[in-house]
């Protein structure tokens, strides 16, 4: 592990922290190695249920890849067998709130895309500089872009470049969640504290489903939707959904 990315763990919450903060937080190649093992090592801890994922300091979550770092690269073949942070983040089986405030540039836009649930201050800016560079993301933000926030609005933030505030993206529907800055952190561990509550195999269930309908044909979808229920059905929680709805039944009926 570098000492760019730090990880805390908080029961069954686990805090991805990118800590470079003295050069908002841009990724660097060992950056992006040291995040796929710590992915890795949490895909595979059954202790961890959900990921929270934030930028240290208040300048940046992330301004993407340090571009002095990509000179390590030494040829086009290099590059594209690089460990890729943006495919990281999206690859991780267990859902991820992303905590934003300040920057979100380039492949910082990127791992914010990655991630499941969006929580941003209002100091929280967003941009696609790509283009202005001389080049294409890629890292999925032309892929995740227009899944979120339709084809034209994509087209108009990574054909131009332009940066746009967070008032503005969470009209959008480019995060899910607007609010103080001072309160990103709260509402962010609230949602991950929910979301831990909740059996494991329904939560990662739900995203796999989820994430599914971005690549696959609404009856493909549905027939891996049923798969899945199965296995939860499998696994026994529908017993513990039918304990759940009785328990909820018998306070509702004493209120």
């Amino acid at each position: 592990m570098t000492k760019h990315i730090t990880l805390y763990r908080h029961g069954a919450i686990a805090e991805v922290v990118i800590d470079r903060a003295e050069k908002m937080n841009a990724i660097t190649p060992a950056m992006s190695e040291t995040l796929a093992e710590v992915f890795n090592e949490l895909d595979k801890d059954n202790g961890v249920r959900v990921v929270l994922l934030r930028g240290e300091g208040e300048r940046a979550f992330c301004a993407g890849s340090d571009l002095r770092s990509l000179e390590s690269y030494q040829t086009p073949s290099d590059f594209r067998n690089r460990t890729e942070y943006g495919a990281t983040v999206r690859g991780l089986q267990k859902p991820i709130v992303a905590a934003l405030t300040g920057w979100v540039l380039g492949g910082g836009l990127e791992i914010m895309l990655g991630a499941d649930i969006r929580v941003a201050g209002h100091s929280a800016k967003f941009g696609a500089p790509e283009v202005i560079r001389g080049w294409v993301g890629g890292g999925g933000a032309s892929q995740m872009l227009p899944r979120l926030v339709g084809y034209g609005q994509a087209m108009r933030l990574l054909l131009t470049g332009d940066n746009i505030n967070a008032e503005e993206a969470f009209n959008l529907g480019l995060v899910e969640y607007l609010v103080e800055d001072r309160a990103v952190m709260e509402t962010a561990m609230a949602l991950c504290r929910k979301i831990a509550a909740y059996d494991p195999l329904a939560v990662q269930s739900v995203k796999s489903a989820v994430r599914a309908a971005l690549s696959m044909p609404v009856e493909a979808g549905t027939k891996y939707e049923n798969e899945l229920t199965t296995l939860c059905f499998a696994a026994g929680n529908y017993k513990k959904g039918a304990e759940s709805f009785d328990r909820q039944k018998e306070k509702d009926d004493t209120v």
